[in-house]
């Protein structure tokens, strides 16, 4: 048997914040604080194993992650989609893309890159 991805851990400055515009964004629900370090673990309904950690740091990020998330639409074309993620307070960022690609890179509010594919699957 292999390993599989459970968690993935975002360090933060805000983990509200960051909590709350990611579950905007992917529908999903805060299912837990951890009281002792004030991390914020999110996750999608019906208990599906993998999750996202935010956990507060007090280093601000310095450079473009090493690691991003990929997001593709569910119920929208990429165009609807865009608007919705800028709207809910993602912002357009350069990492050196020449403008052809058929995604769209992005930052959360606090900077983190992630990207919009085209492609819609189901929700």
């Amino acid at each position: 048997m292999a390993c599989k991805i459970t968690e993935f851990v975002l360090d933060c400055r805000d983990a509200e914040r960051l909590a709350a515009f990611w579950c905007d964004i992917l529908g999903w629900s805060v299912l837990g604080r951890e009281e002792s370090d004030g991390s914020i673990e999110i996750g999608p309904p019906g208990g599906d194993p993998f999750t996202i950690v935010l956990s507060p740091a007090p280093e601000p990020k310095t450079s473009k992650l090493r690691l991003h998330l990929d997001v593709s639409p569910t119920d929208r074309d990429q165009p609807a989609e865009l608007e919705r993620l800028l709207a809910a307070g993602a912002r357009p960022a350069d990492v050196g893309q020449t403008g052809e690609e058929s995604w769209h890179v992005l930052q959360d509010p606090e900077g983190n890159e992630f990207c919009l594919l085209r492609t819609r699957v189901p929700s």
